[in-house]
């Protein structure tokens, strides 16, 4: 059902809501939060059949807020939908002129009672989402660096004015690779040298990616631009060889660890749904992606230099790995030859020719004796 409001107000609105839902014969709200979404009109489509796909694993009123601010009269139009699809309950609100500078003012009094609020903005977001009108509603605040306009992220912004409930798609994108990696050193244990983080030129996950290792392993993480798509190598530098994840084709990954075969691994590019799915499932702060925001300004402030990582650290120390994964144990080398001298040997005498020579030597004492009487 689709009801289409025309220069209405939030009290229209929520009793359109209400009549719907009684004409679709379930007058009771079984939606577990609201999702805002900040979107402009170009792109307002897919960012409402994503939060659409999300609320069939998250049932949620969807308030889509399309803002155009000018110097026209201020009005609101709307567009209430139920059913046909929708899990919950989708709004498309139309804020002109200077109701569109005061958007808290329309959307609040939607807001379901005593359930969370996610704010999402998928054109990018604010520089600090904490501080904005209706950022300031939600208790989850969801950026996406990656779909920004700017040519970069100011992420020291984002660090001095995180608060609880930020976080990022490009943060979001980076859980099937840290959890991998993660588990990769607690099957593996060893000392990390080095690391390094390939990815596509300007990727905002490659940043966050090289900015938590760097943090969690106190150890220099390098940056190498790619062809993409996204994220497609990271590796761990060991004395004993390197633990590799690479996903050159961004649906399947090669797992890779000194002295074991290599395994092949699902890790295709998630949609915006999936996503959006994600951060739906926790709704406490993230006190990682804090942390890591924090290293991104360390990183950011240090030469060029201390961001590579040195030759040696590259080096192993372990056996040779067949393609099969199988060591190569090589033969050893045979001794050299020891000189000695050889040692003469007497062959032994026979039993008779000692007999002989014992009468030999009885005779000869015999005549001696003889001799001297």
């Amino acid at each position: 059902m689709i009801i289409d409001l025309t220069d209405t107000t939030s009290s229209g609105i929520a009793s359109a809501l209400l009549k719907a839902r009684r004409n679709a014969g379930s007058p009771a709200m079984g939606m577990v939060g609201t999702i805002v979404v900040v979107v402009d009109e170009a792109s307002h489509h897919d960012a409402m059949k994503a939060a659409n796909e999300a609320g069939r694993e998250h049932p949620s009123r969807v308030l889509v807020a399309i803002l155009r601010p000018g110097k026209g009269a201020p009005g609101l139009d709307a567009e209430v939908r139920i059913g046909e699809g929708v899990p919950g309950e989708a709004v498309l609100l139309r804020l002109h002129g200077e109701l569109a500078k005061v958007p808290e003012s329309v959307v609040t009094p939607l807001l379901l009672p005593d359930s969370p609020v996610i704010v999402w903005w998928p054109g990018g977001g604010p520089r600090v989402p904490a501080e904005d009108p209706l950022g300031r509603l939600g208790r989850r605040r969801v950026t996406d660096a990656a779909a920004t306009r700017r040519a970069s992220v100011d992420y020291s912004a984002r660090a001095e004015g995180y608060a609880p409930g930020d976080t990022d798609f490009a943060w979001t994108r980076l859980t099937p690779w840290r959890a991998l990696m993660a588990a990769a050193l607690d099957q593996y244990p060893t000392k990390v040298t080095g690391a390094e983080v390939s990815a596509a030129r300007g990727n905002p996950s490659a940043d966050l990616m090289a900015a938590w290792l760097q943090s969690r392993l106190k150890v220099p993480v390098e940056q190498r631009n790619t062809c993409g798509p996204g994220v497609t190598a990271v590796r761990l530098f060991t004395p004993s060889g390197p633990i590799a994840l690479t996903r050159p084709d961004g649906a399947v990954a090669t797992f890779s660890v000194p002295g074991q075969p290599d395994r092949p691994v699902a890790l295709k590019r998630r949609t915006t749904s999936e996503l959006l799915s994600e951060e739906l499932r926790r709704l406490d702060p993230d006190d990682v992606y804090a942390k890591t925001l924090a290293c991104m300004v360390e990183r950011d402030a240090l030469p060029a230099e201390q961001k590579k990582v040195d030759a040696n650290a590259r080096k192993s120390t372990a056996a040779k790995v067949t393609a099969a994964g199988q060591k190569v144990i090589e033969p050893k080398k045979p001794a050299p030859a020891r000189k000695t001298t050889a040692k003469k040997t007497v062959a032994p005498k026979s039993v008779a020719k000692k007999a002989a020579d014992k009468r030999t030597v009885a005779k000869k004492a015999a005549a001696k004796r003889a001799v001297k009487k």
